[in-house]
């Protein structure tokens, strides 16, 4: 006798089920977030169960060779995917509204079928005139070659997808924008529902698997910036990458939070402009190209996103407490806690009082730095502002702070250096070195290395006394 199916309340934001309807999630704390959706029973094992063809085992030590690569012709993107797209892999794409997902897609999508790929663009979101006008805003439709490669469809349905890939089997890259907005048949819940999207992406990847195309699924993000549906499907995917940037900013980053065929945490940087996405192939320079000497409170970081060095500004605004409450920390691209204990070292190790003070810090760029790196130019922007004097034009930094002071090493020193000397920069002050004088980094020639090993050494730089 069939069983009749179960429903159970389920949450869209971090998948937890319920037998009946509440109006708030007691695992993850949000309102109105429970969904009802049917489940269809399980068969019993009895009539399901089969005897295995059994496992074809090798060796570790056998014969491997690098998967092929299909070059997207887009420099940035490539580095982030690790030198191309691998036929058969399948790879997620996330980002805020508005912030040119799809404007990078549809660029992408011209671009492979200038080369002679086919490819398939599938949107869930718009119709077949909105994508061809937002392609002739950015002039994608004038060259023939490019519209002979690239077909486009409007549809929701999984069923009529993977049916026409079934059917031609000549497409090489099929992109879905977005799987939030696929709908299979059999499943009852509206489209986005975590059954849904955990559904819709399981069919497209094993038709991807199967048939050896490289699949690209653009997926939405929740306000706190994951990305939307269930966290299996990140698990599902063979790369995630997040299109990331300020709106107000021209510059968006696209970095690899996965990639099963490359490098993690590899970044790729773009400009916004009025005929679509532009490539910067040297981001520090663009960074600092606006960026004015002699003030006080900017210091020059020399950071690192995945293997590239990048040189951004990091400005600090100190003003005198408003009102009677706790001091503000007003922190934009960069992790608040951070700032809160390197502002506590600064007054606990070195004398410096600026808890009664309004803290504004800022990265220029809309870029989101994480590394401890940063420390030290943060404090270096920091002492700079409370001092007035002004940190040297020419003059960079970086380094991790510790709870009693000490300033620490980080990775890569080399590849900084190199990147500080290769944009003009005459100085680099930075932890001291400690091992053996073999594995000391090499600085280029023309750059003077200031190695500090506390932070009241730092505050000493920028007293009169260091001054001179």
């Amino acid at each position: 006798m069939a069983r009749k199916p179960a429903s159970l309340f389920v949450c869209q934001n971090c998948q937890a089920q319920y037998p009946k309807w509440t109006g708030r999630c007691e695992q993850c704390g949000e309102w109105n977030t429970l969904e009802e959706e049917t489940r269809t029973a399980t068969p019993s094992r009895s009539a399901t169960t089969r005897k295995g063809a059994g496992l074809k085992t090798t060796r570790l030590d056998g014969k491997a060779t690098p998967p092929a690569r299909l070059d997207t012709n887009m420099a940035e993107l490539n580095r982030v995917l690790g030198s191309g797209l691998v036929p058969g892999s399948v790879v997620l794409v996330g980002g805020d509204p508005g912030i040119g997902k799809s404007t990078l897609m549809l660029q992408m999508t011209c671009a492979l079928a200038r080369a002679q790929h086919n490819v398939l663009y599938v949107s869930g979101e718009e119709a077949i005139d909105q994508i061809r006008l937002r392609a002739r805003r950015l002039e994608l439709d004038r060259d023939p070659k490019a519209l002979d490669q690239l077909e486009l469809a409007a549809s929701i349905n999984i069923n009529d997808i993977t049916a026409s890939l079934e059917e031609r089997r000549a497409f090489q890259v099929v992109v879905i924008d977005s799987i939030q907005t696929m709908w299979l048949e059999g499943v009852a819940s509206a489209p986005g529902s975590v059954s849904q999207v955990r559904s819709c992406a399981f069919e497209l990847i094993r038709l991807a698997k199967t048939l050896g195309f490289v699949l690209i699924l653009i997926g939405h993000v929740t306000k706190e910036g994951a990305l939307a549906g269930p966290r299996v499907l990140e698990h599902m995917v063979d790369a995630v990458l997040y299109f990331e940037g300020d709106r107000g900013h021209q510059f968006r980053i696209l970095r690899a939070a996965k990639n099963r065929f490359g490098a993690t945490d590899e970044i790729g940087v773009f400009a916004m402009t009025d005929t679509g996405l532009r490539e910067v192939p040297n981001p520090s320079a663009l960074f600092l190209a606006e960026r004015h000497g002699n003030i006080a409170g900017s210091a020059v970081f020399a950071g690192l996103e995945g293997t590239r060095p990048i040189l951004l500004e990091v400005q600090v605004l100190l003003s005198a407490k408003s009102g009677d409450g706790a001091a503000r920390r007003a922190v934009l691209g960069w992790d608040s806690s951070r700032l809160n204990m390197v502002l506590a070292v600064l007054e606990a190790r070195c004398g410096l009082k600026l808890g009664s003070l309004d803290v504004h810090l800022n990265i220029t760029g809309g870029l989101k730095v994480t590394e401890p790196a940063a420390d030290l130019a943060v404090a270096a922007a920091l002492i700079s502002a409370a001092t007035g004097q002004p940190t040297a034009p020419d003059e960079a930094y970086f380094g991790e702070i510790g709870l009693s002071g000490e300033v620490r090493q980080v990775s890569q020193t080399g590849i900084r250096l190199k990147e500080i000397a290769k944009l003009g920069f005459r100085q680099a002050v930075i932890p001291r070195h400690v091992g053996t004088a073999n594995a000391r980094p090499k600085a280029p020639h023309t750059l003077t290395i200031a190695e500090t090993g506390h932070l009241s050494d730092l505050v000493r730089r920028f007293s009169p006394a260091g001054k001179d």
